[in-house]
This record gives structure tokens, C-alpha cells and sequence, in this order.
């Protein structure tokens, strides 16, 4: 799951990172506001988490120019700030949820998994096509009659194809799913993620097209 960061404070940024990486997750860290609402609007995150008090742009400048965007991941806001008008400011704004700091990682993980839940819900809560079935809440993939929890890399993998069933990925565009800005890409990582998918699911699941990338068939599941 890629995840984006806008937050300024450099010690707490690293530790975020750090405990988010040991639980399978690919973090993306932005420390002013301005960078922040640019990488927002390139819709590249499974969800963002933001900081209120911020350089150039406050997080609540943020929110505000993303209000009308429909392409906004979910944002929990993770700050300092207790006030109950701030917290009604953030969610009136249009944030998900709302974390003070400071919070234990495992709070923050059950509700990042709870505010992608809630949009996966509003949205599509099952991806399908073909033989193919993918639960973005649960990382749970089918393949006709195989059934297995994804592990965080092949989830993202499986995503990006399943986003655009029919349409061939290149090896650098699934790269961009895996890792994140700045991370030192493997040269193998996508062929052993996806040996890993094909080893659970049987080589039919996914199509490697050679010299162009890999694709899943569309159709109907």
C-alpha cells in the first residue's frame, strides 16, 4: 500500500516512516504544504496522512483546495493541535478522520485500514474481471477456484493491474506502485512479486506480454 506523508517535523517524519515500512508500507514524505497539494492531486496514494501546521501551505489550505477534487485519496489528519474547533475545522474540510499526536502505530495503522475501508465501501468494494476477484479492505485475491491474503507488495501489483484490466503495465509503471520516491528500486522486484502471484494462483492469472509488461485479461468475472 503506498501512502502519502505531508509533514514538516523531521523526527517524527523519520519514526512514520520507519514503523509504516516495517508493516508493508511504501511511504511517500512531503515537508511543505505546497509539494504537499501537488502530489495530492496526482492521485498516485491509497490515503494521505497530514499534518496541520505546515510551510507554505497550512493543512487546512490543503483541504480546501482539495475539496471539489474527485480524484482526493482519504486524509487523516495526524497533529498537535487538540481544539475541538480544529477537529471540526479538518472534518468539515473534508478529512477522513482525525489522529493527535502523540499516538501509538498501531492506532494509526487500524485507522488508515478503516478510512480506506470506508472508501472502498463508497466506491468499489470488489474488484472483478475475468476469473479474477480482489478485496482492496482484506487484500484477499481469488483466481477460480484459489483463494489467498495478498502480502502487501503483491496487493499493489495485483491493484495496478486490476485497475485497468486489459491494459499493459510496463515494468516501470508497477515500479511506481512498490516503491517509493527516492527508494532505491530493485532490479528483479516486480518479476519476484509477480513469480509470487503466479506460484498461488496458477501462471493463467497474469500475462506477461514480452518487451512491453504484464497484463490481466478484462472481461466479466
Amino acid at each position: 500500500m503506498r501512502l502519502l506523508l505531508i509533514e514538516d517535523d523531521a523526527m517524527f517524519g523519520k519514526a512514520l516512516v520507519r514503523g509504516l515500512g516495517r508493516n508493508g508500507m511504501t511511504v511517500d514524505w512531503i515537508r511543505d504544504g505546497a509539494d504537499g497539494l501537488a502530489a495530492l492531486t496526482r492521485a498516485e496514494h491509497a490515503a494521505a496522512l497530514l499534518d496541520i501546521g505546515l510551510p507554505e501551505m497550512s493543512g487546512f489550505e490543503i483541504l480546501k483546495a482539495m475539496r471539489s477534487s474527485r480524484r482526493m485519496p482519504p486524509i487523516l489528519i495526524i497533529t498537535a493541535r487538540d481544539h475541538v474547533d480544529d477537529i471540526v475545522t479538518g472534518l468539515d474540510l473534508g478529512a477522513d478522520d482525525y489522529l493527535i499526536k502523540p499516538f501509538d502505530l498501531r492506532t494509526l495503522l487500524a485507522r488508515i485500514r478503516a478510512v480506506i475501508r470506508r472508501t472502498n465501501a463508497r466506491t468499489s468494494a470488489l474488484m472483478t474481471s475475468k476469473d479474477i476477484a480482489l478485496n482492496p479492505s482484506t487484500y484477499v485475491a481469488t483466481f477460480r477456484d484459489v483463494e489467498a491474503t495478498l502480502s502487501a507488495r503483491e496487493f499493489s501489483v495485483l491493484y495496478a493491474l486490476m485497475e485497468h484490466p486489459g491494459t499493459i503495465l510496463s515494468r516501470s509503471q508497477i515500479e511506481m506502485r512498490i516503491y517509493g520516491w527516492g527508494e532505491e528500486i530493485q532490479s528483479n522486484a516486480v518479476d519476484v512479486v509477480i513469480h509470487g502471484l503466479r506460484k498461488k494462483f496458477g501462471k493463467d492469472m497474469i500475462h506477461n506480454i514480452r518487451g512491453a509488461g504484464w497484463v490481466v485479461i478484462k472481461g466479466e468475472s
